[in-house]
């Protein structure tokens, strides 16, 4: 009788360490194999041919969420899915800054909009509880709800927990805990803005050939990453207008959602 290996799916959500957790802490724990998110597509492929009796997968989705988790259970539906949250106005901030770097012309009261809920992110992307309610439907298993600021003030405990969650095993103590990526100035955001203003910068999928594909993204790359490298040196003059939220706006966003957070942080497995 062949018994099922464990099944762990690291969901996401984006902008919450998860290229740190990536490659920096994934790629070194032992006792379980870690199927990379760059074999995402195969990772259905990789469990079913076996070797292993425990796997990660990992995988950042939004409002990919409840489609990849339907698919993924339909497979595999006593897996346990870990989700990492953070408070919803700093993780709606990054969001945006991210959106504002691949070249979108958002403002933040396009970007989201709690009076009439017609923003790119809906109220339902950040509904947070909901989340979990999801997870736990379409798999047998209740996920492990972790926090992306107890990540950030204590990486070694946080990276512990989790492990202790899923049976692996790492030494932090030879862990690389920088952050993988660093933050955009807002000098180079606005400069980003301006540009993309004026050019297209999303990279968006508009040709079929393979090749002629590669080179628009190279194309956009050496705008995007270029105007990033100059903005630096520009003089701030240039670049007056104000596109990040303000505090009133993320304090709005965070009293909105006070009660999903507080309903998550006393989630208990």
């Amino acid at each position: 009788m062949t018994t099922s290996p464990e099944i762990y799916f690291h969901v996401g959500l984006g902008k919450t360490g998860t290229t740190f957790l990536q490659y920096q802490v994934f790629t070194q724990l032992k006792g379980i194999k870690y199927i990379q998110r760059t074999q995402y597509k195969n990772a259905k492929k990789i469990i079913a041919q076996g070797g292993a009796n425990k796997y990660l997968v990992s995988r950042e989705f939004d409002q990919q969420l409840e489609s990849e988790v339907r698919k993924f259970a339909a497979t595999y539906p006593n897996t346990t899915a870990i989700i990492v949250f953070r408070r919803h106005d700093t993780w709606l901030a990054s969001q945006y800054r991210r959106a504002i770097k691949n070249g979108f012309t958002y403002t933040f009261n396009e970007f989201i909009d709690l009076k009439n809920d017609t923003g790119f992110f809906k109220i339902k992307d950040l509904t947070y509880y909901d989340m979990i309610l999801l997870l736990e439907k379409y798999f047998t298993k209740k996920p492990i709800v972790l926090f992306y600021e107890d990540m950030k003030s204590d990486p070694k405990t946080f990276i512990n927990h989790l492990c202790k969650k899923i049976g692996a095993r790492v030494n932090v103590e030879q862990l690389n805990l920088n952050p993988k990526h660093q933050s955009y100035t807002k000098q180079q955001l606005k400069a980003m803005y301006w540009l993309s203003k004026r050019i297209n910068l999303k990279k968006e999928r508009i040709f079929k050939s393979e090749v002629v594909h590669f080179l628009h993204r190279l194309y956009l790359s050496i705008w995007r990453y270029g105007t990033l490298y100059v903005a630096k040196m520009l003089p701030k003059r240039w670049f007056s207008q104000e596109i990040l939220p303000t505090r009133e706006n993320l304090l709005m966003v965070k009293n909105y959602f006070e009660v999903d957070w507080e309903l998550c942080k006393n989630y208990i497995v």
